[in-house]
């Protein structure tokens, strides 16, 4: 955590203060779970991988249990044995794994298996046979994004396998499922391929004997605005988290984090100064420029410099030059002389006050509001408040 360490006048040595702060708050996510169970009247699994986006991942799980997610996603085994550790007992399904993967310990945990081949099918029993405990998996199947499940051609075999696996008691199939390519398109097209292939392959898995309890395809943007993905489960992560998931709607969904940072160095130059490295832009007139203790060694992308924007005394101001590893330079003019060193820089907060949001920082960026939030550096001090959130 990158922060600074002030004396006060009679010489002592006060608290250190952080540079920067991001602080997620737990009443939105808890209100962002009510609004996906609302809307999609099924159960929502809550997707946690990457700790939580980058927010703390036992933190948000327990959160989001607590809201009303009947379950929990991760991508790895590692992730899911953390939750255990953390002594979170909720469903928990790990889904990205291989045969050279340690699956004994989530095995005899409960935890639950995305399985996407007979190979890993393979593996998977061998771990189930030598605890002495019944594995309990979910089969994938690929149904256009050409990721991660089986190729339908392969479909049938998988199914095969698994049900003459069942009969033995070595593993149990407790879901099936695939993953969108288009979830975040609104029209109705952009899932119909993919929903037809499911269901095809939901009845290669009933003709093979296979009785999941759960059949999954949706990810947040489907479960908001393709119902008939829903099936009896959604996967919800991004929205989870306060951002859109369908381009062009808005959905009554609550940002989650705030960060902020403070102005640890002022000066006012004259037009034509060159700022930051390669000294690319300069300075179209006098110039307030502000230094904040952020760069791109704290995620603040670097592709953003000269497009995005801050929030200093409520007004908007820009990110001039290139974003440096721990610093960034702001055009500070709006506010002019009303701005002090130690002022506050909201780098992300309340749309509703006109402070920029994760939307907009993956479109300075060119990339994705979730690529962002993952990128948050560990020299950011976090900060977890609201009445929702679980100690």
């Amino acid at each position: 955590m990158l922060s600074v360490t002030t004396a006060s006048p009679s010489g002592a040595v006060a608290a250190a203060v952080p540079f920067a702060t991001l602080t997620v708050d737990h009443d939105a996510i808890a209100h962002n779970v009510g609004v996906l169970r609302a809307v999609a009247g099924v159960p929502v699994l809550a997707v946690v991988k990457a700790d939580g986006f980058g927010l703390g991942m036992a933190t948000v799980a327990r959160t989001a249990l607590r809201a009303g997610a009947s379950a929990l996603g991760v991508a790895t085994v590692d992730e899911a044995l953390q939750l255990r550790s953390a002594g979170i007992s909720a469903r928990l399904l790990a889904w990205l794994a291989d045969p050279l993967t340690d699956l004994a310990s989530a095995i005899r945990l409960g935890v639950e298996l995305g399985v996407p081949s007979e190979r890993m099918l393979d593996a998977v029993a061998a771990h189930a046979r030598a605890t002495g405990v019944t594995a309990r998996v979910h089969l994938e199947v690929d149904t256009g994004l050409s990721r991660g499940g089986a190729e339908p051609a392969d479909w049938a075999s998988l199914c095969g396998a698994a049900a003459e696996l069942e009969r033995f008691g070595t593993v149990r199939v407790v879901g099936v499922w695939s993953h969108l390519a288009r979830a975040n398109e609104p029209h109705p097209s952009a899932t119909a391929v993919a929903i037809d292939a499911f269901r095809e392959a939901v009845e290669v898995a009933v003709v093979a004997g296979l009785t999941p309890d759960v059949l999954h395809l949706a990810s947040s943007g489907a479960a908001l605005a393709h119902p008939a993905t829903r099936f009896s489960l959604v996967r919800c992560g991004q929205a989870l988290f306060g951002v859109q998931p369908v381009d062009g709607r808005v959905y009554d969904l609550r940002p989650v984090v705030r960060l902020t940072s403070r102005i640890v160095q002022l000066r006012r130059v004259p037009p034509g100064t060159p700022v930051s490295y390669g000294g690319e832009y300069r300075t179209p007139a006098e110039t307030v420029l502000a230094l904040v203790p952020l760069g791109y060694a704290d995620g603040i992308p670097r592709a953003a410099g000269d497009r995005a924007e801050v929030s200093i005394l409520g007004r908007r101001c820009r990110v001039v030059g290139r974003v440096s590893m721990d610093q960034l330079i702001v055009d500070a003019s709006p506010v002019g002389a009303e701005v002090r060193e130690g002022e506050e820089v909201v780098v992300l907060g309340d749309p509703e006050a006109g402070e920029p949001v994760l939307a907009e920082w993956g479109q300075w960026a060119g990339t994705i509001p979730q690529e962002v939030m993952t990128g948050f550096g560990g020299r950011i001090h976090r900060v977890h408040r609201g009445a929702a959130r679980v100690a």
